[in-house]
Order: structure tokens, then sequence, then C-alpha cells
């Protein structure tokens, strides 16, 4: 339950404060410039808690926190019921300029976010692994790259831990564009190496890439300790239990939890029950388990069926060895420079893959949004900023994108009144805002479409 639990509280934090820092953006400059604030609310639905502020303002905490609104004041929705003297709070009623600075303030205010996020993450540090090679495979394998190998540059941009190297590989692979790699081999020569991924396969998402690559870090030891046992599952059934240390499975030693898979596929075929041993509060006890048929591997090359007793692993921390940190002054800089550095590469995709060089299978949506919270919540508050930082910019970008219903598309139609000298016909506004609102619903139904099928392949 708590790998839905987890994932579930973790959006609800990252859109709760992202959403309200970025409605907040809209309130503040409404209000500086003039604009009448009927209601500030945080999610939508029933109304959980609400009160009155001394300007009139209703603060509301909605039921549902997957978003919020900043309702102002408007002549052309309330059809003259606002008096002579209410028409200069009126959000329709200020200039054009005015007007674009407050449907402008959402996005900024989440670009400051971003910035203010990465620069508290490099002042605290965000522990990392170091880009050292662990496992060489695929079109690395072919390129040349060795075990031991330790990048300290991809093209023209330095790395200092793992997540740069994975971050500045995928880009290349996304391009499928061959790419330099400056590393120290294991004997502490400095070698230049090229990655020929112009050879990857078109149309791959982000995880099908990375197999392709064929770089990782050294692996971790993971204990052979059982963390999870379903009470419907053979493992259950036979009297196995969480916290047990697996010794053997059907008399092969077991030192790792990557052994477990492959010696129940191993013997369960030719064996009814599985004999095995675990270590249980320093005693050492055996069970014969009778294991299940499950489904085939869907990334297996042969796609035989799948031999399953119903245990998941203990979760293990990750013993990270290289950690990023700055001093004050230092750490700014590094937010501007990064946050520069993911706008760009933002764009970049998102241009690509409307042109049709990127695949669209790399949108992610709520599901991925929710997974990736809570696993940068589990690894720490760096980790956390970090993840906040980049989606608070991806907001910032989506809402500037020149569709109606969002922010660019109110800028747009802004823009077009300041050039023809007055706005757009409500007849031609209502229409954009049903193309924008299918846009967006379609844009929402691939993101989730893709995050499926991550989870079910």
């Amino acid at each position: 339950m708590s790998h839905v639990l987890g994932p579930v509280w973790w959006l609800i934090v990252t859109l709760g404060l992202l959403i309200t820092f970025h409605e907040y953006g809209h309130f503040i400059v409404a209000r500086r410039l003039g604009v009448k604030v009927l209601k500030f609310s945080v999610g939508f639905g029933p109304a959980l808690w609400s009160r009155f502020d001394r300007h009139g303002t209703q603060f509301v905490i909605a039921a549902i926190p997957l978003g919020g609104y900043v309702k102002m004041l408007d002549t052309r929705e309330v059809e003259g019921a606002v008096g002579p003297t209410g028409l200069a709070g009126a959000f329709d009623r200020k200039s054009v300029g005015a007007r674009m600075a407050i449907t402008a303030a959402g996005p900024v205010f989440n670009l400051v976010f971003t910035i203010a996020a990465f620069w508290l993450m490099f002042v605290i540090g965000k522990p990392d692994f170091q880009p050292l090679i662990g496992t060489v495979d695929h079109v690395a394998a072919a390129s040349g790259f060795q075990v031991g190998d330790r990048m300290t540059a991809i093209g023209e941009r330095t790395i200092d831990t793992w997540t740069d190297a994975s971050i500045e590989l995928l880009k290349a692979g996304i391009d499928r564009r061959d790419v330099a790699v400056d590393v120290v081999d294991a004997s502490g020569a400095a070698r230049r190496r090229t990655l020929a991924l112009s050879k990857l396969p078109a149309g791959a998402d982000e995880r099908q890439l990375s197999t392709e690559i064929g770089l990782a870090p050294p692996t971790q030891p993971i204990p052979p300790v059982i963390g999870e046992v379903p009470a419907d599952g053979a493992a259950a059934k036979a009297g196995l239990a969480a916290g047990d240390r697996i010794v053997s499975i059907a008399g092969e030693p077991i030192k790792d939890w990557r052994d477990v898979p492959d010696a129940i596929q191993k013997h369960a075929a030719s064996d009814h029950q599985l004999d095995v041993s675990v270590e249980r509060d320093g005693h050492a006890r055996s069970f014969a388990v009778t294991p299940k048929q499950g489904d085939p591997d869907p990334t297996a090359a042969d796609a035989k069926p799948r031999w399953l007793i119903g245990i998941g692993v203990q979760p293990v921390e990750p013993h990270y060895d290289a950690t990023l940190r700055y001093g004050p002054l230092a750490a700014l800089g590094k937010s501007f420079s990064e946050t520069w550095h993911q706008t760009r590469d933002t764009l970049g995709l998102l241009g690509r893959m409307v042109t049709g060089q990127a695949s669209v299978k790399n949108l992610g949506g709520v599901i991925s949004i929710a997974q990736a919270a809570d696993s940068s919540a589990r690894g720490g508050l760096g980790w956390f900023l970090n993840f906040l930082a980049i989606i608070s910019l991806s907001l910032a970008i989506l809402n500037l994108l020149p569709i109606p219903i969002l922010d660019g598309g109110g800028l747009l139609y802004y823009l077009i009144e300041s050039i023809k000298g007055s706005p757009l016909s409500d007849r031609v506004q209502i229409a954009g805002q049903y193309v924008g609102l299918v846009l967006l619903v379609g844009l929402m139904g691939l993101a989730l479409y893709n995050d499926i099928l991550r989870n079910v392949s």
C-alpha cells in the first residue's frame, strides 16, 4: 500500500506547493495593479476551509488538490452588477500592459521558485554517485568504453556526477547524435571516446534509450532480505515472512538479491517445490515453496514464462559517494546556470517532438510526476529540491506556450490586441478556448497513456 500512498502524498505536496506559488504570482501582481481579487483557491471542488480578508478576497483550500486558481473581478462576467466605482478594479478594464503583467506573473513566479530551489539545493548539497562506469553493454561496448572509465566531460559540458552524465547521454540519445566523452581510464590515462548514438533505434523512450546506450554505474550490493510477502502468494502460504534473509534456493547459495530471480527461474521448471533456506532471528529455517507461473517478461528476448513465489525486496538506501555543494554566492551562479541549461534542454526537446525528431514517448504525466516525487523525496532534501525546481520550470514553460486556456494563450491575445488596437471578439476568444482545451486534454491524455505503458511493460 505504501508504494501507492507515498507517490500520491508527494504528488499532492508538489502540486500544492508549486501551483500555490504560481497562483500567488497572479494574485500579488493583480492586487498591486489595483485589480480586485474575488477568490484565491488552492485546489478545486468543495471548500474544506475558507476565510475573507479585509479586501474582500476569499481564500479557499478545496478538496481536490490538483490545481488552483485566482478569480478576479471582470465586468464581462458580472454583466452590469458592478457600479461605476468598481469599474477601476475590473481586470478587463485595465490596460493591455497591466493584463499582460498579471498573466505573465504566474510563470515568472515559477521561474523564480526554480532559481531559489536550485540555489538552496547547491548550498545544502545533493548526494550523488561519481561518474564511474561499472557496466558496459550495447552501443557503449561497441564504442570501446571500458569498466573503470571515469567520465569527466560529455560534449562541451563538464561532468561531476552520474546524474550529470545520464542527463547528457539521454539528450544525445534522443537526438541520435554521436557524442564525444572524455574519460580517465582505470590506469589514470585521459582519453576521448566517441559514443556512436546515431545507431540508436528511432522512436525509443528514455528507458529504452538508457538500456541501448549501455552505460551504468557500479552496482551496489542488495542484501537478500525479504521486504514484502503478499498474503495470497506462494511464499506466504509456505511460511516465509518479511525480514527473512535468504541463504539458499534449491541448495544454490544466495549472496545478493539479484541472485534470487535467477535461482527461481533456474530451478522452478524442474522442481515442483523449491527448498528456500532463510535466516530468521538468528536461526536457520527451511521452507518448501511451490512456485507459480506468471506472465512472460516483456523486456526479455525469449519471452519465456516467469516463475514467481510472491516476495519483494526490502528497500535499500543508496550509498552515495559524491556530493555537490557550494557556498551561497557560488551557488547563486550555479542556480542561474542550471536554470538556463534546463530551460534550453526542455525547449529543445519540445521542439524536436513537434518536428518528429524526438519521440512523444518521452512525455510523462501525473503518474510519472508522482513516482518521481516519491523517489526524490526518499533521496533526501537535496534531491527533492532538484525535483521541485525542474517541475516548477516545466510548469512555467508549459503555461507560456501560446495555447488559448494557458497563460501563454492569454498573452497572445493581449499581444494581438496591442497590435490591432482592439481586443479579439468574444466569439474568436471562446473558439480559441475550446481549441486550447482540446489540445491540452489531448496532451494530458498522451502523457497519461505513456505513463500507463511504462508501468505495465
